[in-house]
């Protein structure tokens, strides 16, 4: 990271008043965009943008897939996913073809070329948990990963309005 952006990083992570009720909403948008940063920088190293390691990963685990469900299984709506499928094909790395059962559908699947790519893309994301975990033990990254799923839970449970936030201890009573 050069030095304009580690002065930006050092700026940013102060605490705004106003988000001094939400720290940890702040640090979770700070890591995030760190990490993001950083990704990107990795993946330029073997072609790929933020985001199309995370296709390619679903299709290297599931094969042929309809491209409706490959975006599902990424999180990401139908015209991002169809810019990201035809960027990974000019590239060479997946071909569409039509359902023959429902000529709606497209099917996505990796090409034989995208095989070399799958260790390159595991081997980044290896140095990429390194990089983000540093010297923390394996109790502490442990530790860290039970908190980010708790996190995640407890999102994904508002996303789609299931449950209401949890009360803290000592919270003010809204």
């Amino acid at each position: 990271m050069d030095s304009e952006a580690m002065d930006q990083v050092t700026e940013t992570g102060e605490l705004p008043e106003a988000a001094h009720r939400g720290p940890i909403s702040h640090a979770i948008f700070r890591v995030a965009r760190l990490h993001r940063m950083l990704a990107g920088q990795l993946l330029r190293e073997v072609g790929l943008h933020p985001a199309q390691e995370l296709v390619m990963m679903q299709l290297w685990d599931r094969g042929r897939i309809r491209q409706t469900d490959l975006a599902r299984h990424v999180g990401a709506d139908a015209a991002t996913m169809t810019r990201t499928i035809q960027r990974l094909e000019k590239a060479g790395f997946v071909r569409r073809v039509r359902s023959t059962s429902d000529r709606r559908s497209v099917l996505v699947e990796p090409t034989a070329a995208s095989q070399a790519l799958r260790q390159q893309v595991e081997d980044l994301w290896a140095r990429l948990e390194d990089y983000a975990t540093g010297d923390l033990t394996d109790t502490e990254r442990g530790a860290t990963l039970a908190a980010l799923q708790a996190l995640e839970t407890n999102l994904a449970a508002r996303v789609s309005g299931d449950t209401e936030p949890p009360s803290r201890p000592g919270a003010p009573d809204a």
